[in-house]
């Protein structure tokens, strides 16, 4: 008898924890979200990783064993990344708050329709004139048809 009672203590408490761990990882969420703006510059864009986490305000759907689409703008404002099958590149422009990757070329692998479909969006959005928004992790662009939330993750090395 002492041992279930130790037990349904134990479930209780693992239970507590688990629920505070869900309000941390809710409220660091919201407060990403809510970070303030940075003006939108080449060299606030340049030299960074981003990694796309929400498309049109939903978690991103990836087929397993593939990788989220990935933006990465470099020296001399290059573009490239991961589109959802293949890599791309092109050269970035920034005319104001719009942003587009100018001469987009990539690869040409076959992947499952769900990421050909994704590759679809992700290129369509980057290859045209979006608003783009830059917080100190996040950068958001808002295209025509849809809207693409990328989360910085720098290289480490």
């Amino acid at each position: 008898m002492n041992k279930s009672v130790f037990a349904s203590v134990m479930a209780l408490f693992l239970s507590a924890c688990t629920n505070t761990q869900s309000v941390n990882v809710s409220e660091n969420a919201a407060q990403e979200s809510q970070q303030a703006t940075m003006d939108v510059t080449k060299t606030n864009l340049q030299h960074h990783h981003w990694i796309l986490t929400k498309v049109n305000g939903e978690p991103v759907k990836v087929v397993e064993g593939f990788l989220p689409p990935t933006l990465e703008i470099g020296e001399e404002f290059t573009a490239n990344g991961h589109s959802g099958c293949n890599r791309y590149f092109g050269q970035a422009e920034l005319e104001g708050d719009q942003f587009r990757v100018q001469g987009m070329g990539s690869t040409m692998m076959a992947c499952p329709e769900p990421s050909m479909e994704l590759e679809q969006l992700v290129t369509d959005v980057l290859s045209g004139w979006s608003k783009v928004t830059l917080t100190e992790n996040a950068i958001m662009l808002n295209g025509n048809a849809n809207n693409l939330e990328f989360k910085l993750q720098d290289w480490v090395y």
